[in-house]
């Protein structure tokens, strides 16, 4: 249904390198052609560029392969419609602010029937399962803590409640950002790998690129890169188990949960149970 693609670092970075192979997924190697956007962390604020063109058409995303904007967090989403018009109000990332921060997330999924009661407090602007998720999740967040920030390890352990039980609905991978950290989960498909000193030559698998990071790097910096699939073809990915949560900060995994979904048993028990859905097949 879309991709996703996060990057962490532990100094401020460019992502031209990985977004250039990613975006080929949005209409040249694959058909993630129904929207993009990314979204670029300076500290608390962020920017962020949507387009409901498709990342090889857009001028916008043609200025972000070109232009380095460094940024220690990104979020980057290219999307395959299954719910939801094909408009800006429905690209991702989606934004909003809580504790003085503005907040990043982006979806790859179809959740059914997920209908939640909001507080009003966050509201969805489009009509897409992911951005009701999204509201949903940060309503939650101010349920357990109010208007008072908490730490990364508090955040993450209520994510790791919620997100199983939204997974109930359907496919729900997901990348969100503060600022501080990136929080990744995977019902199906996501990787990450960490560049990091000594660093290598990695080459795309989208197009006929190589970069050879130990010239362009200093032993300072690290990278974590976040993908649904894997962006190089001579670099070791990892791929996120079924109901894993991974806290992401200064370009390495902090913490990681491996959570319980009730449906993901029902369906290993009972294989019959289980949905293929659009998002499963892309």
């Amino acid at each position: 249904m879309c991709q996703l693609l996060g990057m962490n670092c532990a100094t401020p970075t460019d992502v031209t390198f990985s977004f250039r192979g990613f975006s080929q997924r949005a209409g040249i190697t694959s058909d993630h052609c129904d929207g993009f956007g990314i979204a670029f962390f300076e500290d608390k604020a962020c920017r962020l560029f949507v387009d409901n063109q498709s990342a090889v058409e857009s001028p916008i995303a043609e200025l972000v392969r070109n232009y380095p904007i460094k940024s220690r967090n990104v979020i980057a989403h290219i999307r395959k419609a299954t719910q939801g018009k094909i408009n800006l109000e429905n690209s991702h990332p989606f934004s909003r602010e809580l504790w003085g921060r503005q907040w990043i997330f982006a979806h790859n999924g179809d959740l059914h029937g997920f209908n939640p009661t909001l507080s009003g407090r966050f509201t969805p602007v489009g009509n897409t399962d992911s951005e009701r998720a999204f509201c949903f999740l940060l309503d939650q967040l101010v349920l357990k803590f109010g208007y008072h920030e908490p730490k990364l390890d508090q955040i993450f352990d209520l994510l790791a409640e919620v997100s199983p039980k939204i997974a109930e609905h359907g496919t729900f991978n997901f990348c969100l950002s503060n600022g501080q950290a990136l929080f990744a989960y995977a019902i199906t498909k996501l990787h990450w790998l960490v560049r990091e000193y000594p660093f290598k030559p990695a080459q795309l698998i989208d197009l006929d690129v190589e970069v050879d990071f130990s010239q362009v790097t200093t032993p300072e910096d690290r990278v974590a890169v976040i993908t649904t699939e894997p962006l190089t073809q001579n670099e070791v990915w990892t791929a996120f188990e079924p109901g894993e949560m991974i806290l992401f900060q200064d370009g390495r995994p902090i913490r990681k949960q491996l959570t319980h979904v009730e449906r993901l048993e029902r369906e290993r028990l009972n294989p019959a149970l289980k949905r293929i859905t659009k998002a499963d097949q892309y």
